[in-house]
């Protein structure tokens, strides 16, 4: 028995062959076999490709400017004011407007001027401006610091002002991107600036967003401990209120 490659119709293509067993006295000299070529290794499935038709471009797409100090008629100095980054942010501060990609913050921090200009000029100089848009989800600094001169005595009173900064809660959307374009474009960008913020943060899309509040909502109906945080401190069991904080009486441990 000897192996013979028969050439199949139009069924499959003109240039696929199929694989026959016949005998070898049927193949004479004359007879040669056509060439085989199947590129198996070159069939790709990719994804159908997502519709943004409903996805409209502001006129303007950009990050605008944010001024290093505010206008104020009178500059005063406030306390330092650690209360401003305790607890979680507003709710309308926690979601995506445009129900596409940001970056979240996962830790409360203090944002100076020079963050501000890092993610302008990281995302105005990479993004299409007729398919992408990004839209500031923060305030432009209005916190006063004060700083007192290096090699000052202790004693004075209170420093003069050296910067301003924009308090950052836990969970709050720094900023904001969206276009037609899928995540993996725009995560390389915004996966840069979350690293070189001073706080913890992390890249999110609204996909990402949802599967988080589901899985939220799924371990609190099927927790199997009698005992949580929540109750234990509610209840007063073993009278832990008098060791923990304030804080955590508050909000049972979720934030700082």
């Amino acid at each position: 028995m000897s192996l013979f490659l028969q050439r199949v119709g139009n069924h499959v293509g003109p240039r696929t062959y199929k694989l026959c067993l016949i005998q070898s006295h049927h193949i004479t000299a004359r007879q040669v076999c056509p060439p085989v070529c199947v590129l198996s290794a070159g069939l790709k499935n990719f994804p159908i490709p997502r519709n943004y038709d409903h996805v409209e471009i502001p006129e303007q797409s950009k990050l605008k400017f944010y001024q290093r100090t505010p206008d104020l008629v009178k500059h005063v100095r406030e306390p330092r004011g650690i209360k401003m980054l305790r607890g979680p942010a507003d709710p309308e501060q926690t979601v995506l407007i445009g129900k596409q990609y940001g970056i979240k913050a996962l830790s409360p921090g203090l944002m100076r001027w020079g963050h501000f200009e890092m993610i302008r000029l990281t995302i105005n100089r990479r993004m299409d401006t007729k398919t992408m848009w990004a839209k500031w989800r923060i305030e432009a600094p209005y916190k006063p610091l004060t700083k007192k001169g290096q090699g000052h005595r202790m004693g004075g009173g209170k420093g003069a002002i050296d910067h301003y900064v924009t308090p950052i809660k836990q969970d709050r959307m720094i900023v904001e991107m969206g276009g037609k374009m899928d995540f993996e474009v725009v995560y390389p960008m915004l996966r840069e600036i979350a690293q070189k913020l001073p706080f913890q943060a992390k890249v999110v899309s609204q996909e990402m967003l949802d599967e988080e509040e589901k899985e939220e909502t799924w371990k609190q109906e099927n927790n199997q401990n009698e005992f949580t945080f929540e109750d234990v401190v509610k209840k007063n069991m073993m009278g832990c209120c008098q060791y923990i904080s304030k804080y955590d009486r508050e909000w049972f441990g979720k934030y700082k």
